[in-house]
């Protein structure tokens, strides 16, 4: 019989630990660069209209920096697709890539910034039965999809959100170019500006070149 794609991960290590505290808008209110190692080890929640709560741990993000960033879709300026990047922070910014996988971005820093930060991989917490590693596995697995285009992350009310648990921090987050952005040119290409749990077996890809920060 074949594995399963979650049968390496240690499952037990990301486990919910303690009492869990959804992030604040003032969290996501600061540059993307920041934001973006800080939300390493929190925890991504869907609930979904029959109860059930997919969770997965962040551990791999790209922080996005607004239109000076040749990589963000918001370096054309704002449009329809990209409306959501320039509102207030702590909302989700959804986008279709190839016409069949949804990513999901936290929107982040004042209104009208354009920035975000892409959640690109998940280690599986409670119901999730599928990969998660890359971004249009994560948004599969969690069942995101266009509809939470512009959802509010921070409110009473919604059915998505990040969240702080009582786990330790990371021990070592480590930097790397992003991922798919040689069209931005080597400037923005070769930033340092993917972020992810050095080591931990749900990240999606390892780079050949990255540096090391303590968590």
């Amino acid at each position: 019989m074949p594995s399963s794609p979650l049968s390496k991960l240690n499952l037990s290590t990301d486990a919910i630990q303690g009492r869990c505290h959804k992030l604040k808008r003032s969290f996501f209110n600061r540059p993307a660069a920041e934001v973006a190692p800080d939300i390493l080890g929190c925890l991504l929640v869907h609930r979904m209209p029959d109860g059930r709560r997919h969770v997965g741990r962040i551990v791999e993000v790209e922080a996005y920096l607004g239109p000076g960033d040749l990589a963000a879709h918001t370096s054309r300026g704002r449009t329809p697709r990209t409306a959501a990047m320039f509102g207030p922070p702590g909302h989700a910014y959804v986008y279709l890539i190839y016409g069949m996988y949804h990513c999901i971005n936290a929107v982040t820093g004042p209104r009208g910034s354009g920035t975000a930060v892409l959640l690109r991989a998940l280690a599986p917490v409670r119901d999730i039965e599928v990969a998660t590693n890359g971004p249009g596995r994560l948004c599969k697995a969690m069942d995101i999809t266009l509809d939470h285009y512009g959802q509010d992350l921070c409110g009473s009310g919604t059915d998505l959100w990040i969240a702080r648990d009582e786990a330790p921090e990371p021990l070592a987050i480590a930097a790397s170019p992003r991922v798919g952005v040689d069209y931005a040119g080597e400037e923005w290409a070769s930033k340092p500006l993917r972020f992810y749990v050095d080591g931990h077996p749900a990240v999606s890809r390892r780079p050949s070149r990255k540096s090391i920060t303590a968590g």
